[in-house]
């Protein structure tokens, strides 16, 4: 039985409907140590006849055997398994891939088998050392002769340990002296037990091998044996076959975007831009919210909610929420809502996760006079830990019978420069309320400045103690039970939870309650910048669409450009899903170039801006998380990964023998 038989094979071209006949019923045996050359003029069917020798062409009538097994033209990856653990090619165009060093291009082969990576190394030098290119390793094709060319396709098709070598008019482009010692290495390799197949239109390298067949349109017209074929070692060792690993589809791919470097740079320049803007704006939106929190927290204690009592009128509710909305501007309406009850006080305390109640009393329209200038204070409310002390501007928080005044509205009135002097002065305190019969009364009490605050609001900040107020309004025989309640919780997470809780607090079926804090404002505020944020996000994104399209344009422009790249990688055993790695690869590391540059400019370009604004406000404005980082790598990728669809799979169903034929 015979190692490689062919049977009936027919072969055709089409021309709409029109049939050509290339191969008509072509029988032939071939064994181990022959070196066959198949001899016949240019169109006479010689290529066809080994496009299906090498598992290249599938379209045909007829069959193949390797080794007494049939060969399924039509099974993509017995296909692929037989061209790389089978088939070696040696072409008469060289068919090297331009962008790869001469042992690069010999590790092609060597990928796709099971040695370790050092052992390939070693067998691809010790091939290149057998064909004499040894001093040759780090050069690329277009810097060697043709005959050095032909000696690195030939190491090449050696280095997967073939049985079968298929030479297609391996001398035709070569002088007369590598005409001959390509010749010697093909009888060698003939004569160390395997199969060498080569076509040639030349008499004189038909008579180089042991056994010539004669092709004329199509037929076998002559086959005879010439010299003594080998015989082959029965027990030779071959080289255990793999499919590709991914490692090596990126490494290649990562040897072609090095070798277009400059084409490439433009692109991840491009993408990398828009990819810049998103993060940026993500930073200032991140930044932005960061710097109202940190200002509003300056101002509000975010862990206190103010509690009112819940009332149902329009007016009433327009005037609570007023007061929600500052506490100190509930001694507008202090008069008239209703009060606190100590069993209330104590039914808010054990709300869960409240850990302190404080009752307050607020007042409106009062007077604080300095010696002898009255100054109007709009608003007097006790001290509760919805203040912050870091807005004392001097002094410190009062104590019994002191006041905390206002830095803009009264202190600076008094002194613009000598202000802090104020402190430890006596002032008259006075405002006008109902009492219990519901007759306008004064409240009035000369109390001592303890501090000086700057609350950065338009009522501004005038304070006593709880005890302070209660004792003023006991004097004047006026209500001193509290206008509303300020409870402390132990955690911000708690907020909202707590706030329903207390809204949901009810007697004899209605509610009794009004909660609100400043951390629902927050959120608000929160809500808006990241709507802005995102929004202008967005619009700097459209700019990664351009990126996307660049990156479409120039996959497919590559595999315009390398499409003989593809074919030479087909012929070695890469199957469709290799070569849709191999591109898809070379977007992702696009994509991954362009994010770690957008990365780089991000974090510069927002250190420089930072720099600037906080001598503004005091305050990192651009504030990059990890997470932002890691976004913008997920987008880059994900916008390489879909331009890479349409190319990849276009590279991936190229035809091997079009894609051979292609310049």
């Amino acid at each position: 039985m015979s190692y490689l038989e062919l049977k009936a094979i027919h072969k055709s071209y089409y021309i709409g409907k029109t049939a050509y006949p290339v191969l008509k019923g072509i029988d032939l045996s071939f064994d181990l140590g022959e070196f066959v050359t198949i001899l016949g003029e240019s169109g006479g069917g010689k290529s066809t006849l080994m496009n299906i020798i090498g598992g290249l062409d599938r379209d045909f009538d007829g069959s193949v055997s390797v080794h007494g097994q049939p060969l399924d033209h039509h099974h993509d990856r017995q296909l692929d398994r037989y061209r790389r653990e089978t088939v070696g090619y040696i072409y008469q165009a060289y068919n090297l891939i331009s962008h790869l060093t001469v042992l690069d291009n010999v590790m092609l082969s060597l990928d796709m088998t099971k040695l370790s990576h050092q052992a390939r190394m070693k067998r691809a030098r010790g091939l290149l050392n057998q064909v004499g290119l040894t001093d040759q390793l780090k050069k690329y094709p277009s810097q060697l002769s043709g005959g050095q060319k032909q000696r690195v396709a030939i190491a090449r098709a050696l280095a997967s340990d073939p049985q079968i070598i298929i030479a297609d008019e391996p001398t035709g482009a070569l002088d007369s002296q590598n005409t001959k010692e390509v010749l010697a290495i093909l009888q060698k390799i003939a004569a160390n037990g395997r199969l060498v197949i080569c076509v040639t239109h030349s008499t004189t390298v038909a008579h180089a091998g042991t056994r010539i067949v004669q092709l004329t349109d199509g037929k076998i017209t002559d086959d005879q044996v010439i010299q003594a074929a080998a015989k082959p070692t029965t027990h030779r060792a071959k080289l255990a076959a793999r499919t590709l690993p991914w490692r090596i589809s990126l490494s290649t791919a990562f040897k072609h975007l090095r070798h277009t470097w400059s084409w490439n740079t433009l692109i991840v320049l491009g993408t990398a831009i828009g990819l810049f803007a998103v993060m940026l704006f993500n930073g200032l939106g991140n930044g932005l919210k960061g710097y109202i929190n940190h200002q509003i927290n300056a101002l509000v204690d975010p862990q206190s909610i103010t509690v009112m009592r819940y009332v149902d009128s329009a007016k009433a509710q327009e005037e609570q929420f007023a007061a929600q909305a500052d506490p100190s501007e509930a001694g507008s309406v202090a008069t008239h809502m209703p009060t606190f009850s100590n069993a209330q006080v104590t039914e808010l305390k054990d709300v869960s996760h409240v850990v302190k109640v404080e009752p307050g009393i607020a007042a409106s329209d009062a007077m604080i006079t300095i010696g002898k200038t009255s100054y109007s204070a709009p608003q007097l409310t006790t001290w509760t830990s919805t203040d912050q002390p870091s807005t004392l501007k001097a002094g410190h928080l009062a104590g019994n019978n002191q006041i905390v005044i206002d830095k803009s509205s009264i202190a600076q009135k008094w002194s613009s420069k000598n202000w802090r002097q104020l402190v430890g002065q006596k002032v008259t305190v006075a405002y006008h309320t109902l009492n219990n019969q519901n007759r306008l009364v004064t409240v009035q009490r000369q109390l001592t400045v303890a501090g000086i605050a700057d609350a950065s609001t338009g009522a501004g900040l005038n304070a006593v103690n709880y005890q302070t107020m209660q004792s003023m309004r006991a004097a004047a025989k006026v209500n001193t039970q509290p206008t509303f309640v300020t409870v402390r919780i132990n955690g911000r997470r708690q907020n909202e939870p707590v706030v329903s809780a207390i809204n949901r607090l009810k007697t004899a079926g209605k509610q009794q309650f009004a909660a609100t804090s400043i951390s629902s404002a927050l959120d608000t505020v929160n809500t808006y910048v990241n709507l802005a944020t995102t929004v202008l996000a967005a619009i700097a994104g459209i700019s990664l669409l351009v990126s996307a399209l660049m990156i479409i344009v120039t996959m497919f422009m590559s595999v315009s450009a390398r499409m003989k790249e593809i074919g030479i990688l087909r012929s070695l055993g890469e199957s469709r899903r290799d070569i849709r790695r191999l591109f898809t690869s070379e977007a992702l590391m696009l994509g991954v170039f362009s994010a770690t540059l957008a990365t780089g400019l991000a974090y510069g370009l927002g250190s420089t801006f930072n720099h600037v604004l906080y001598r503004i406000a005091g305050y990192n404005l651009v504030q990059i998380q990890f997470s932002n980082v890691i976004s913008i790598f997920i987008i880059a990728l994900l916008i390489a990964w879909l331009a890479a669809i349409l190319p990849a799979r276009r590279a991936a169903r190229l035809n091997p023998i079009t894609a051979l034929a292609a310049e």
